[in-house]
């Protein structure tokens, strides 16, 4: 009983930890690029729920951040891979490394005034619905260069990087 209250406390934690660093991080590179975070703080409880319930069910395959420009195709595109560990033993430290993320972001492309953004989820297999969410398409990173950050958070159970299509 015991090891089951603490599984689903540490989910929790883990969940709500990730969605932050998620959440926080794409608000982050949307202010560097100039591109108005204003519908992301609008609906920001609704992201925020889904991404912690998907996170906390182990359904998240990964966060995306689409850059619409006015012209041509989306660009930049930022994934959030999420993965998943069966026991809690691993990184136990609720970090996330913003000094590094903070070097990488002053790396990024200038986008285009007028540029819009799109936040898309991918899941791993069945997944609860939530609302003010609905199927969609993501965008087609084919052609684009990659980048791999590496790790933007972890927790037990759970960690989240970040890899730069542009």
């Amino acid at each position: 009983m015991t090891a089951t209250f603490t599984y689903s406390y540490t989910r929790v934690h883990t969940a709500t930890h990730l969605t932050e660093v998620i959440l926080g991080s794409i608000g982050d590179i949307l202010a560097d690029l100039g591109i108005s975070s204003g519908p992301l703080q609008r609906e920001w409880a609704i992201y925020e729920n889904a991404i912690k319930a998907w996170i906390g069910e182990g359904s998240l395959e990964q966060v995306v951040l689409e850059c619409h420009p006015p012209t041509g195709p989306a660009k930049p595109v930022i994934e959030f891979p999420v993965t998943y560990t069966t026991s809690g033993t691993g990184n136990a430290e609720f970090t996330a490394s913003r000094a590094r993320l903070a070097r990488f972001r002053a790396k990024l492309d200038r986008v285009p005034a007028g540029t819009t953004f799109k936040v898309v989820c991918t899941f791993n297999g069945p997944h609860s619905s939530q609302d003010g969410w609905s199927s969609t398409t993501r965008a087609s990173t084919s052609g684009l260069q990659s980048l791999s950050f590496g790790t933007v958070g972890s927790a037990p159970h759970a960690s989240a990087s970040l890899r730069y299509h542009h």
